[in-house]
């Protein structure tokens, strides 16, 4: 199973060089091209539904219009993200700023928040002192260029975020195809308000705002994952599955994986036999790394240890308990 990633995607960042570099700048741009454009289609669907707003007074409309604006704006760190995790690692930040993405997912979890919040106010302003709707004609309009707007947004969105692995890049789609499903909720406050029921329009508003809280919650669980080293057991168990099958691999005694960003880290552990030199263990272990590079193809970077099966594993790499600078007894 592949985490995060179409079937298509795994030859075009590869090649054969196996470094942190290259596949980074590639993927990276293509995130920076994904986000460029997605960012000018919601300007354009939700000023489109602006003007709208402006001369029919629908609170509804508004409050999408408002969360458009906030997908939108989303954009613009996921930007500065692709583009400082092209920057190479260095001494300080030595697995390099793949981390910035991170942040920037939680960037996208708060601003959904944010518009969520707005939302609700301004729905319940409207209830509260209504105000009259007209050209509920232009309000259904604007509701289904929204939907359409939003939706083929999200499409784009989600196919390069799977493409590149990014987190981040998805839940900001799926946040943009939840915005189009709540601008079809619009339509219906505009038949409410056309069948003699006003507070119908300031309700779907407030239907909306409980709408985006639902998407924050499904949109925030990947992005908080990734920052807690989360991955798919399916893709530690195909990690294992490869390197027990590369010649001379006795046992596969650790396995972990990392995302940084959008770029997913490996380290392993395995047991070979002991009577080897170390030229061909240090054989088997370049080997069994080629492999996992060539079959994952959502992999950056492979860090494989060799142990002798007798003392394989990280059990083996403690030193006994010890006492040293006046600190209690422990053990490394």
């Amino acid at each position: 199973m592949h985490p995060g990633r179409s079937q298509e995607a795994h030859a075009a960042p590869h090649a054969h060089t196996h470094g942190v570099v290259e596949p980074v700048t590639f993927t990276s741009a293509r995130g920076i091209w994904a986000v460029r454009w997605s960012f000018v289609g919601m300007i354009a669907t939700a000023s489109l539904q602006l003007i709208v707003v402006a001369f029919t007074g629908s609170v509804a409309l508004l409050s999408d219009t408002i969360h458009n604006f906030g997908d939108a704006a989303t954009a613009i760190p996921l930007w500065a993200a692709f583009r400082i995790g092209r920057l190479r690692p260095n001494d300080r930040f030595t697995y390099g700023y793949g981390r910035v993405e991170d942040l920037a997912g939680i960037s996208v979890v708060a601003a959904i928040f944010v518009s969520a919040v707005l939302a609700g106010y301004v729905s319940i302003e409207r209830l509260v002192r209504p105000q009259p709707i007209s050209f509920l004609w232009a309000v259904a309009a604007a509701s289904a260029v929204g939907f359409l707007g939003n939706e083929l947004v999200a499409q784009f969105r989600i196919r390069v975020g799977r493409e590149i692995g990014s987190a981040a890049l998805v839940a900001d789609g799926y946040h943009a195809r939840a915005d189009g499903l709540t601008s079809l909720a619009v339509l219906g406050g505009a038949i409410g308000v056309g069948l003699g029921q006003p507070l119908a329009d300031p309700i779907m508003g407030f239907v909306i705002a409980v709408a985006i809280l639902r998407v924050l919650w499904q949109s925030g669980k990947p992005v908080f994952a990734r920052l807690l080293d989360a991955v798919d057991p399916d893709a530690v168990e195909e990690m294992r599955r490869i390197l027990k099958g590369a010649p001379g691999v006795v046992d596969v005694t650790e396995v972990r994986l990392r995302w940084i960003g959008h770029r997913l880290h490996a380290e392993a552990n395995l047991a070979v036999d002991g009577a080897l030199s170390v030229q061909r263990s240090h054989e088997i272990a370049t080997d069994a790394r080629h492999r996992l590079m060539h079959q994952l193809g959502y992999l950056s970077n492979a860090t494989i240890h060799v142990d002798p099966a007798s003392a394989s594993g990280e059990t083996y790499h403690r030193a006994e308990d010890h006492a040293h600078d006046d600190l209690p007894v422990h053990s490394h």
